[in-house]
């Protein structure tokens, strides 16, 4: 089991970058599938990107392919999302979560953290 607690959510401008952090504790982080979702209100949960426990394997929505990177540090324990160039529909909670598995569905997230408020102002 891991416990993860996001960080680094705020407002920001559009065009503008922002630097999410997810924090897991036990010793098995690194043998975790990592993902970042988004919910905005009013609508569904959706998959941001993912990341396989190597960090060399990762996938991203299209919608932010190009402006947003993961990153892991398994020797610290951390997932990392990179946002930039960014826009008023990124307007979102941010959720961490951990998978067994190469995944894009929620339902394959068997845990997951708080989530932190992201705004993008126009």
């Amino acid at each position: 089991q891991v416990q993860l607690v996001e960080s680094g959510g705020g407002l920001v401008q559009a065009g503008g970058s922002l630097r999410l952090s997810c924090a897991a504790s036990g010793r098995t982080f690194s043998t975790y599938t990592m993902g970042w979702f988004r919910q905005a209100p009013g609508k569904e949960r959706e998959f941001v990107v993912g990341i396989d426990w190597t960090g060399r394997i990762t996938w991203y929505a299209d919608s932010v392919k190009g402006r947003f990177t993961i990153s892991r540090d398994n020797a610290k324990n951390t997932v990392s999302l990179e946002m930039n160039s960014l826009k008023p529909d990124d307007t979102a909670v941010y959720y961490c979560a951990a998978s067994y598995s190469l995944a894009r569905t929620s339902g394959a997230y068997p845990y997951w953290g708080q989530g932190t408020q992201v705004t993008v102002s126009s």
